[in-house]
């Protein structure tokens, strides 16, 4: 497996959004990176930040959905907390002792790219349609950012 360059046609068009997704890609060469120094304890600091950036990216991209009035965010809420039991598996056998590094980065690499190419493209419409609204109820996208990163 190698590094992941991003790709444009990954963008969604909703920059905070697109921005999100490049940085669990950089999560994912950053995990890629520890592997290859065959430090374990990296690969599970890693693994840990990833996991939690991506429940939280995951939050503020339902909440978006939410306010758009995207009618698929229940299975698309589903898809979401699939991937994370998914890869909550692999930091069990982390934990374990298991070297999950290959398998895990082929997984991501895979579920990342296909998830933002379909399930995320499919909402990226509806949620562009009402930023302009959101922007103007004041500050709503600016107290939810706040709220999910800090």
């Amino acid at each position: 497996m190698t590094y992941i360059d991003w790709p444009d046609e990954l963008n969604t068009g909703i920059g905070i959004i697109d921005e999100q997704h490049k940085r669990i890609v950089q999560y994912i060469n950053e995990l890629h990176a520890a592997r290859m120094q065959d430090d374990m304890h990296l690969v599970g600091e890693v693994l840990g930040e990833l996991v939690d950036y991506t429940i939280s990216h995951f939050a503020f991209e339902e909440s978006l959905m939410e306010k758009a009035g995207y009618p698929f965010l229940d299975p698309h809420k589903k898809v979401h907390s699939l991937f994370v039991e998914r890869v909550g598996a692999f930091v069990e056998r982390h934990k374990a002792g298991e070297d999950v590094g290959e398998e895990l980065l082929y997984m991501l690499h895979k579920w990342l790219f296909n998830h933002i190419r379909n399930e995320d493209g499919d909402y990226a419409k509806v949620v562009k349609q009402s930023m302009g609204d959101i922007r103007k109820e004041g500050g709503w996208l600016s107290r939810t950012l706040h709220r999910f990163f800090g």
